[in-house]
Parts: structure tokens; sequence; C-alpha cells
């Protein structure tokens, strides 16, 4: 049985993998400040695998303590690294935060990788180093346009960073899933998106808005050059997106990379406007949403979607689930978050 690490593992994508590396007979051991989520959520990945995961709580930009809880867990074979923070708009009027925080846990990381002799990392990267792409849908290959915003500019540099080592020292190697739009929550409805405060990504504000928790949801746009005139994003199911994670490390553990450092992107290839999302939600759930058009906002790009090609044949990954099997998962999980039925 192999060990793993994962840096978030209480947040919305980080619990999902951690269900999937579980179910792969994977032992898990979460790292996590507790941020933006709660310690309960490891109680309900015990309902859905029978396991308990252990939870360390720990801010990873404290080196020390960092340092002492990995001399204790020496035998991890990788690291899943998703602790970041990740608000783009939050990003644009907080940018030192996002710089202190997203760059030096990622370094902290690496160091005691190094350090300690851990071969393998799988980092949670974003569509977002792509800026706004020249042309689409976006391969590996395409060229990174300047980031529209701190959290994807904290994006880009960590695979800089990543790179840098995995070419300076031979024993660490590394894979950056460059994911789209994750959404939707797990079958069971036990875990799912909740974030801190006003959501800053669609799908949670959508839900929170059909629930009543939200007076209006706002779509930030109607004049962009696309179809309907609102963004396009590649919404993908957050499940599928959790187990590219699980094939990444598998592929790393057993060898299989052709290089040191590897760039795959996790999406449909299907771009979707925020109005067609609008209008998934009202199919799936039946509850007429109230919206209104605002301004633009800022550090929002115009649309991309993926080429997922790539990841398709490569790690034989692709995605399963249709955005509205995606959006009804997200609108059975807001229903038992609201019903307190967790």
């Amino acid at each position: 049985m192999k060990n793993i690490l994962v840096t978030g593992g209480t947040g919305y994508i980080g619990s999902h993998t951690t269900v999937e590396l579980i179910g792969q007979g994977f032992e898990v051991i979460i790292i996590d400040n507790l941020y933006n989520s709660e310690a309960e959520v490891i109680d309900r990945i015990h309902k859905i695998t029978g396991i308990r995961p252990h939870l360390e709580v720990l801010d990873l930009c404290n080196q020390e303590k960092l340092d002492a809880f990995i001399k204790k867990h020496k035998d991890i074979s990788a690291i899943i690294h998703f602790a970041a923070y990740k608000a783009v708009g939050e990003s644009v009027n907080e940018p030192l935060k996002y710089y202190r925080n997203n760059l030096l846990s990622l370094i902290n990381i690496l160091g005691v990788m190094k350090l300690y002799g851990i071969p393998n990392l799988v980092f949670s990267s974003s569509c977002t180093v792509y800026g706004q792409p020249e042309k689409l849908p976006v391969t590996e290959d395409s060229p990174l346009q300047p980031a529209t915003s701190p959290y994807g500019n904290t994006k880009q540099i960590g695979e800089v960073i990543i790179k840098d080592t995995t070419h300076s020292n031979e024993n660490i190697k590394a894979i950056s899933l460059r994911y789209f739009n994750p959404i939707g929550a797990h079958p069971s409805s036990l875990i799912g998106e909740l974030p801190r405060g006003v959501p800053e990504n669609l799908v949670p504000y959508l839900t929170q808005t059909g629930y009543g928790i939200r007076e209006e949801l706002k779509v930030f746009g109607n004049d962009y050059d696309t179809p309907d005139g609102s963004c396009i994003r590649d919404y993908l199911h957050v499940v599928d997106l959790a187990k590219a994670h699980v094939v990444a490390v598998k592929r790393l553990i057993e060898n299989k990379n052709k290089k040191n450092y590897e760039v795959f992107n996790l999406g449909t290839g299907n771009g979707v406007s925020v109005l067609e999302a609008i209008r998934s939600f009202e199919r799936v759930s039946g509850v007429k949403l109230k919206y209104r058009i605002v301004g633009r906002r800022p550090g929002d790009i115009e649309k991309i979607w993926a080429d997922p090609s790539f990841a398709n044949s490569e790690l034989g990954w692709k995605t399963l689930s249709s955005l509205d099997e995606a959006m009804k998962t997200a609108w059975e999980w807001e229903k038992v978050v609201r019903s307190n039925k967790l």
C-alpha cells in the first residue's frame, strides 16, 4: 500500500481525490489549514469509503512545522499539492496574500521532497496559465499568455518552480494538471463545493441563488465576443477530475512518465457559456433562476476550453459526465447542505 500526502485534502477537489485514492487502495494523509474547509469533511470521507484518513491541521507556509511533520512520515510515495488560495477576483484585490501563500507553500513542499527523498509530485495547476489564448481549443503546447490575475500568475510561476526543480534534481518527478472549471459533487451528496462567504465560482453561486440563499445571480458581462455575449468556460465534473489525479499518481509511482516534468490539460473539450450553464441548471433543477447582467469582472478572460486529446491518449483518462449530470449533482449537494442532512 502506497502512502499519498494530499495537501488541501479537506477542500473541494482534494476531498474528492482523497475518496478516489482510497478507493484504489492508497493510504491517504491530509495536510490542511482549514482556511476554506471544515474538519468534518473527514467524517464524510469516512462515510463514503469506510476509511478515515489522517488529518494534520498545519499551515504549509510554516516550514518548521511542515519539516517536523514529514520527519514522522518518511514513507510518503507521492504528494498531491492542492493547497492554495484560488479566487481570481480576490487575488486581484489582495495580490501579496496570494503570492505569499501559493508560492511559499509550494517552495516548502519541494524543499521537504528534496530533503527527505519524496520522489513524486502532482501539482494542481490551472487553465489560467494560458491567459486569454490566441487560438482555441487550448493544447499543452499553446503559448502561455500573460496571466490576467495574480492567482493565474501564481500557477504560472509555480509550474516554472517545479520544472526548474525537476531539471536540477533527477530524483524528483512531477506532473502539472492544468484543469479547467470543476463543478458538481460526489454522487453520495456527502462532499461537494461549499465556499465560505460569497462564492467566487459560478456554480455554487448559481445553486445558492436557486435555493434562495442569494437574491440573484450576477452575470459578469454580455458584450464578449461569444455567441451569446457571456464568458465561455470548460466545465468538468469534479469526480472525473479527481480520477485523473489517481491516474497521474500511478503514472509517477510506476515510472511510466516519459519526462521528469509533464503537463496535461484536463477538460471536456466543450466550451459552455455562462448563460448556457444557467439553462443547464434550470433544466436539471426545475427552478427558474433570477439573474442580472452586470459589468465585466476584473481578471476574467473571455473564452477558453481544452483540447484534452493528449490526456485522453497518454493517460487513458477522459471525462464521463455531461454538463447536466454534473450540474444535477451540484444541485443535490446544495439541497443536502441547506437541509442540514450532513
